[in-house]
């Protein structure tokens, strides 16, 4: 192959930025690159690999040419410049929710269920980001053992609600050590009415409350998995709460196995999964933590240990760049995939 033509809607935002460096860091084989934004950003210089690009408004005639296309622009955007980027010939990869459930999209972690890949008709979906570290986990002991139920909290990093977040808990770290009132004026929702400090807290919602007293991030945990294992009726119970951490997701994830696992056996099955890094010695304290995993491709597990109320369950300890993994990486391996077909 002779190289890719590439455009990325949202370029300038920090899941486009991360898919840039991400690119180019995999030596992906990009022949032409076209970095796309609203007109607010247009005009932009980006440094890619040493030289500088132009951010172009994005508009109908964007994807002419255009063999992969990242979306990180939001689900909105997306939804309004799919079409001329499938009709122009290009594979959408789209990193926001917009089409993830939607039965003629799949849904894709390709470590997990790649071969789905092959069904789609011009889009392809990249999962929530808690989803992906999980059903990474999940994958290995669901093939060995199969899996009854999966009970999930997650301790999730602002970054996760993008650079306002991020602005937010910085500023209010500083000003909690300056003494100065916290003012929060963005977590856990921005368009919510109630608005509290993430500094020094622990916030039980991310994004708004809906069925069954459920947020809609944690309905995004319960179905994409169902659908990413191709199984309507996989039991999985979340809770998701927002924490202190500027980067990287971490997950305490419990898994009733319908066949016995041990914990050591365990232990070897997900070390010698691709993708994931085991980092469990209690002994010396080890285990992963967000301040080490950020910046970095595994995802991490430790703290395996047996479930002493049930038969055959497991508690787990997952981390991972909810910004490389989570979103970005998982996005350029999709394409990596892609590519490797049209090779």
């Amino acid at each position: 192959m002779n190289g890719v033509n590439v455009a990325i809607l949202g370029a300038t935002g920090t899941v486009g930025q991360e898919i840039l460096e991400i690119l180019v860091e995999r030596q992906f084989p990009i022949r032409d690159l076209r970095l796309l934004s609203s007109s607010r950003s247009a005009g932009r210089q980006v440094m890619v690999n040493g030289k500088p690009h132009t951010v172009e408004e994005v508009n109908e005639e964007a994807f002419h040419g255009v063999d992969i296309a990242f979306f990180a622009a939001g689900g909105a955007v997306s939804e309004q410049w799919v079409s001329a980027a499938v009709d122009a010939g290009a594979l959408v990869i789209d990193n926001t929710s917009a089409f993830r459930l939607r039965d003629d999209v799949p849904l894709i972690v390709p470590e997990v269920n790649g071969k789905d890949m092959e069904r789609h008709q011009g889009i392809i979906a990249n999962p929530n980001c808690s989803t992906i570290i999980m059903v990474m986990v999940l994958k290995p002991i669901f093939e060995r053992a199969g899996i009854k139920r999966v009970v999930v909290s997650t301790y999730q990093a602002v970054s996760g609600a993008g650079y306002r977040g991020m602005e937010e808990l910085r500023k209010q770290t500083e000003d909690y050590a300056a003494g100065r009132e916290l003012e929060a004026l963005y977590l856990p929702v921005a368009g919510e009415k109630r608005h509290y400090p993430i500094a020094f807290n622990a916030i039980p919602q991310i994004d708004v409350f809906g069925e069954e007293g459920y947020t809609r991030e944690e309905w995004k945990m319960v179905k994409e998995t169902q659908k990413i294992f191709g199984d309507p009726d996989f039991k999985v119970s979340p809770t998701t709460i927002r924490v202190p951490i500027m980067r990287s997701h971490c997950e305490s994830i419990n898994v009733e196995t319908v066949e016995p696992l041990s914990v050591e056996e365990c232990r070897v099955l997900l070390d010698n999964a691709p993708g994931l890094k085991v980092i469990d010695d209690v002994e010396n304290q080890e285990y992963p933590m967000p301040l080490f995993t950020s910046g970095q491709d595994p995802v991490y597990v430790g703290r395996i240990r047996r479930d002493f109320t049930v038969e055959h369950g497991l508690n787990l300890w997952v981390v991972g760049d909810q910004i490389r993994k989570g979103a970005a990486l998982n996005a350029v391996q999709i394409a990596e995939h892609y590519t490797q077909k049209m090779g």
